[in-house]
């Protein structure tokens, strides 16, 4: 259809948050995070994508501006597709655009899922709702306790989940006396 690809260094921004969409973006190789600062210049990160994963598409259907930064969190590569011709893509395929459909749902999902979560005044609470989502839509295994290693840094998930990283190194240890999580060799696992 036209799609190139693209290689950005790790820290790179691909786009600018109040930009309009110009591109349809998937992962090839590499992690990309869509986020949002605050006044203060706190960051708050929205999601972070990995390879097969596309990012920043709804802007693309409604004529708005991109909500977040996209920033390359590693090298990564992506294939980038015009809009237009992603458009006529999801024309000529309608299998894409319902495999398109199913993953703007589960994002939205996801983020009716968060909200609450996100507003608790327990980090606890706050912290277990994203393990579960991690360890559900990411392992084979869900119900075996401390089997899926969480790939995710205690920084990238205080930026998840509007903690301060020094609140999620303290709660990730009460959890891990409470017998709720395990960490071997400083990695986590739920």
């Amino acid at each position: 259809m036209g799609a190139h690809y693209k290689t950005y260094e790790r820290g790179t921004v691909i786009f600018f948050q109040d930009t309009y969409a110009v591109y349809y973006y998937q992962i090839i190789n590499g992690e990309v995070k869509m986020n949002n600062f605050s006044e203060d210049g706190k960051e708050f990160i929205q999601n972070i994508f990995t390879a097969g994963q596309s990012f920043g598409e709804p802007p693309l259907f409604i004529e708005e501006k991109y909500p977040a930064n996209a920033t390359a969190v590693t090298d990564c590569t992506l294939i980038c597709l015009e809009k237009d011709l992603f458009i006529e893509m999801l024309r000529q395929y309608p299998e894409v655009s319902i495999e398109m459909n199913r993953s703007l749902s589960r994002r939205l999902w996801y983020k009716s899922v968060m909200a609450p979560e996100i507003s608790s005044q327990d980090p606890a609470k706050r912290l277990l709702t994203l393990l579960t989502y991690f360890k559900v839509h990411q392992s084979e295994d869900v119900n075996t306790p401390f089997c899926f290693q969480i790939p995710m840094t205690r920084q990238q998930l205080a930026d998840l989940t509007g903690l301060r990283v020094e609140t999620v190194i303290r709660t990730i240890k009460q959890l891990e006396k409470e017998g709720r999580l395990q960490i071997k060799n400083r990695k986590i696992f739920y």
